[in-house]
């Protein structure tokens, strides 16, 4: 007499599937939102940055010259900054005002 051999493999069925892939796409909708919020931030704060560094390298330029740059390619001129991309990662571009004052310029 022969032995049947029974295979015993167990899979997930396709109800476990579709519970798992429910389970992470509504984990993806709670975290998409706060990701999205802290990149902006993030954004923020590296534009502050760019900010204060041009307008430390516009001090470094007055204290050289008594005299403050009338825009940013006269520091690029004079090899206060070094890079043509002077651009906040919101898109608007950097200037200087009459006073030495380093400001993002609204590109809209």
């Amino acid at each position: 007499m022969k032995k049947l051999m029974i295979n015993n493999e167990r899979g997930f069925t396709l109800i476990e599937m579709m519970i798992v892939l429910l389970v992470i796409t509504i984990i993806l909708l709670v975290a998409l939102p706060n990701v999205t919020k802290h990149s902006s931030s993030i954004n923020d704060k590296g534009c502050k940055a760019l900010v204060q560094m041009v307008q430390g390298q516009v001090q470094a330029y007055y204290m050289d010259k008594q005299t403050y740059p009338s825009s940013l390619e006269e520091l690029k001129t004079d090899d206060y900054l070094k890079g043509s991309n002077l651009v906040c990662s919101n898109g608007n571009p950097l200037s200087i005002d009459g006073k030495g004052n380093v400001i993002v310029t609204d590109s809209k």
